[in-house]
């Protein structure tokens, strides 16, 4: 009971979805995608490309960006996976060939999270007796749950996902419609999910949400400004 209670802690939650690296990788995927797009939507409508040719870069670098975030993001988590799973054996190994100074080890890792010395070495041997426990508790004493070490098909999907629903924002409205009318829409809908967005990383952090937000918003209108200067600065129409 008191164990699903701490799983169940909001804080536990957002520990755990940090480690397994699936709310970093949705959100820096929806962020990616929005500020990809909607700049490049931008700059290519400012250099006067028609709406068919706005589209097929939105679509373009929709799919191209999304497969890229995805295949980075899987690369990335298997590395930290295959990194932690060495560790992890490389402690399991030192158990098994030197009980006596992993269980030393342990006994001071106990002594320094405020334990006493004589508490601490009756735990320590208490888990020397079980070597999963051991291991766990050495984990843990690198800041790492060996069950949650995270999964780079779960990282990768959300990344992909994530990245495209960013990215289709700021294209939807050259569906509807073309010119200054579309140009308008894509940006007042990019803005309002970039506020939604910097609301979102204020509350997995535990912040007041006003700053993220404001700062998430200025980073997509200096993007932005970037790409329509140099969509003017080329000024090539494509019809």
């Amino acid at each position: 009971m008191a164990e699903t209670a701490l799983n169940a802690h909001p804080s536990r939650q957002r520990a755990v979805e940090v480690q397994r690296g699936t709310a970093r990788a949705a959100v820096l995927g929806v962020s990616d995608g929005l500020v990809t797009n909607v700049s490049l939507i931008l700059g290519v409508a400012a250099a006067e490309a028609s709406p068919a040719v706005v589209r097929l870069a939105g679509l373009a670098s929709l799919v191209a960006g999304a497969c890229s975030m995805a295949v980075g993001e899987y690369v990335s988590m298997r590395a930290q996976v295959e990194l932690l799973e060495g560790l992890l054996m490389e402690e399991a190994r030192r158990l098994r060939e030197n009980p006596e100074l992993a269980r030393a080890e342990l006994e001071q890792f106990i002594v320094h999270a405020g334990v006493s010395r004589r508490t601490a070495r009756q735990a320590s041997r208490e888990l020397a007796r079980d070597p999963a426990h051991a291991l766990a508790t050495y984990a843990r004493s690198m800041g790492l749950n060996p069950d949650e070490l995270g999964s780079p098909w779960a990282a990768a999907s959300s990344s992909l996902l994530t990245f495209a629903g960013g990215a289709l924002v700021p294209l939807v409205p050259w569906f509807f419609a073309s010119g200054r009318t579309a140009l308008l829409a894509s940006l007042l809908l990019a803005g309002a999910a970039s506020l939604g967005i910097g609301a979102i990383l204020a509350r997995l952090s535990g912040r007041r949400w006003p700053w993220p937000a404001f700062r998430q918003l200025l980073v997509i209108g200096i993007a932005a400004g970037a790409t329509v200067l140099v969509g003017r600065l080329f000024h090539v129409p494509v019809g």
